[in-house]
């Protein structure tokens, strides 16, 4: 059965920060801000921790979309962690446009107090990634 454009429902995965986009995602949800259920976060310490490996993985593995999001360059918790997450998610970006993917990996720095902001940025990738369609990669790769 071939998924029709208008009910094409994305699947995304959101990498975050414990300190800063998953708490804003944690008072998205007490004040009751909606956003689409598409997005499954994975909390990190830090986005430091992020690997590109993962953001490849999850695509190959069915996600359409990917973001990463922590603390603002210059308030991480870990001093600079943002900035080295920062500087290999523009490596990534190299090899995904190679492979036609950069439209599907986003990076936001959303803070704890930014919880209409993470509301309204999923709503805006979860439009986006409609957008795009399904990922081209989903299931290609075993």
């Amino acid at each position: 059965m071939g998924e029709e454009k208008g009910g094409f429902e994305p699947k995304i995965v959101g990498f975050t920060c414990n300190w800063c986009t998953y708490a804003g995602a944690d008072l998205a949800g007490t004040s009751r801000k909606k956003y689409p259920p598409n997005v499954r976060l994975i909390r990190m310490m830090c986005t430091a921790r992020f690997d590109p490996m993962f953001a490849f993985k999850a695509l190959l593995n069915g996600a359409d979309g990917v973001f990463i999001s922590g603390c603002h360059p210059g308030e991480c918790h870990y001093i600079k962690g943002n900035f080295y997450s920062r500087r290999r998610i523009a490596a990534m970006r190299t090899i995904l446009k190679q492979l036609g993917l950069d439209d599907r990996v986003k990076s936001y720095w959303i803070s704890a107090s930014e919880g209409v902001k993470f509301a309204n940025t999923m709503k805006n990738i979860t439009e986006e990634i409609k957008e795009l369609g399904p990922n081209p990669m989903r299931d290609k790769i075993l």
